[in-house]
């Protein structure tokens, strides 16, 4: 999962980055509500990780103008005022959710796994396909009940996969939700880390479940593309 993390003190956005990619999400940052105004509309963000106090717009006028842009990425506010009529602004801006500093940052992962659950239908925590479980929570997966082990990178890759089962996923799409900005588009990261998960996934004796679509992509699946 691909976060922007928009907060102009620069230690909280280093503690917050860090803690995010330890997680395995994939993390941009910037300092600035117009910044986050233009990331936004360029990149596809799973969710934004909010600031209200900013230089330039507020984190109040980066949500406002980014919905009424139809932009309904999930945000997720950070505000160091307690006050009841800042939570209601935030939320009538449209902010999906409303943290206080300061905060545990565990709390901070959990508000951002209960967003990401939100798009289209109530997304479970825990993924099967055959015999592999993709756990979102402990971010572990096992195939016949074998764990498996992974880098942060591999099981970002693995989770996307299991977010959009049977469905194929270009080779944009997965850097868009898998890098970040340092990403180096040239370069075959996509290809390697595939391979390096089936290498996991998909050893012998097991059957193959992470498919090629010649042209189109990959997928996650128990039945063999036609």
């Amino acid at each position: 999962m691909r976060l922007l993390v928009v907060e102009d003190d620069p230690n909280l956005s280093r503690l917050i980055t860090r803690g995010l990619r330890e997680e395995s999400y994939a993390v941009d940052q910037c300092e600035s509500g117009d910044q986050a105004i233009s990331q936004a509309a360029i990149n596809s963000y799973d969710a934004i990780v909010l600031d209200v106090m900013l230089p330039g717009a507020d984190g109040f006028e980066v949500v406002r103008t980014l919905r009424s842009r139809s932009i309904r990425t999930p945000v997720l506010m950070l505000t160091a005022r307690d006050a009841v009529v800042d939570r209601i602004t935030g939320l009538d801006s449209g902010a999906d959710d409303y943290l206080v500093k300061p905060f545990d940052f565990g709390e901070l992962l959990a508000r951002l796994r209960a967003l990401l659950r939100r798009p289209d239908a109530l997304q479970p925590m825990r993924v099967e396909v055959a015999d592999l479980i993709i756990d979102m929570q402990a971010h572990t997966a096992h195939r016949a009940g074998v764990p498996i082990s992974l880098t942060a990178k591999e099981y970002a890759l693995l989770e996307l996969f299991a977010r959009n089962v049977d469905r194929v996923l270009s080779r944009t799409a997965i850097v868009a939700h898998v890098w970040d900005d340092n990403h180096d588009p040239f370069t075959n990261a996509v290809e390697v880390y595939v391979n390096r998960l089936r290498s996991k996934i998909d050893r012998a004796p097991w059957s193959p479940l992470i498919h090629t679509r010649r042209g189109l992509g990959y997928l996650l699946s128990a039945t063999p593309p036609a």
